[in-house]
């Protein structure tokens, strides 16, 4: 019976043992989970680049972190991703600061007709800008990467080789486009990039200015047969995380977060600027499109009606009391680093 009665006994402490050095470990080896917002369509770059960001993490991390995406505005829209993003409705966001310039207006400054030549470089040069600035527009947030489409060209259903052909036409635009096509004489028409389509179709633009991408994620180029050559500007892109989370992960998670920084960014820019190439070729092999490129002493025309754009910039935030010209001077400056490399 003693026996018996000490069998059980040391089942029970064996239990328990297993119970308590086991407990533990199970706790830790839940994943941790996080959302990640994105308003563009799924095979869109910003998208793309989100899907890598969460390969990388959940690899680097050996299954630690978990991340859930939301492309194409199912979990928060463009102009809703900041302050969704700080509030807690997703963890993780991408944004596009043109949709906001009030609130990003360092960091949009990479959107000013600077001649910024693609987007590796253009990515870089906005990441660095924003270390140096520390703007107040992100003081709320972590920020994970940050980085820009290729510059803008003019896609349209007409032939436009010169300013005169550009004159008065209606082209979809965003943001400060606007500015640079009234520069150029054209007529900017606002409106989001899906509603363009249809747009073009029935007449009411007769084109659109975008990085060239669009030509074939969004099939463009089955409607409009030519594009200009114009190279500017690129609109900026930031990926930022709900600060009481960013606090709450491991140090160690925090650290491959942190290492992704610039990695991404330059990993998106590299990957845009060959899809743009890919994109091109696909219009052009399969679609028939026609490129106009400007000659040496167009360009310079064209250019030289945006000046007043980004002097009007540096004039009126200078008024504001920010460091305007510094900031456009750091941006070519940064830029220059980039491109000799």
């Amino acid at each position: 019976m003693k026996r018996k009665v000490g069998f059980v006994l040391a089942g029970i402490f064996l239990a328990a043992m297993f119970t308590i050095s086991w407990a533990p470990a199970t706790a830790q080896a839940a994943p941790i989970k996080l959302t990640y917002a994105n308003f563009p369509p799924a095979p869109t770059f910003p998208c793309v680049q989100m899907e890598r960001w969460k390969k990388e993490v959940e690899k680097r991390t050996n299954g630690k972190v978990v991340i859930q995406t939301f492309p194409g505005g199912t979990l928060l829209k463009a102009k809703a991703m900041m302050d969704g993003v700080i509030s807690g409705v997703a963890d993780i966001g991408c944004l596009c600061m043109a949709y906001q310039p009030g609130r990003f207006t360092i960091t949009n400054a990479t959107a000013l007709p600077l001649g910024l030549p693609n987007s590796e470089v253009a990515s870089l040069t906005l990441l660095d800008l924003y270390k140096k600035y520390q703007p107040k527009g992100f003081k709320k947030v972590k920020v994970l990467t940050m980085f820009t489409t290729a510059p803008s060209n003019i896609m349209s259903k007409i032939p436009i080789k010169t300013l005169a052909e550009l004159k008065g036409v209606p082209i979809r635009a965003s943001g400060g486009a606007a500015q640079i096509l009234k520069a150029w004489g054209a007529t900017r028409v606002g409106m989001p990039m899906p509603e363009t389509p249809e747009a073009l179709q029935k007449g009411v633009v007769k084109g659109l200015f975008s990085s060239l991408e669009v030509m074939k994620d969004f099939k463009f180029a089955e409607l409009c047969k030519y594009v200009t050559m114009t190279q500017t500007p690129v609109y900026p892109f930031a990926v930022v995380m709900n600060m009481d989370k960013w606090n709450a992960l491991p140090k160690d998670v925090q650290k491959v977060f942190d290492d992704l920084v610039v990695e991404q960014a330059k990993w998106t820019g590299t990957y845009m600027d060959q899809h743009v190439k890919d994109a091109m070729a696909w219009s052009v092999k399969t679609q028939g499109v026609t490129v106009f490129d400007l000659s040496g002493a167009q360009k310079a025309k064209w250019d030289g009606l945006l000046t007043p754009i980004t002097a009007k910039w540096i004039k009126s935030n200078a008024a504001k009391g920010l460091p305007a010209q510094a900031i456009v001077n750091d941006i070519r400056s940064f830029a220059k680093k980039y491109e000799g490399k």
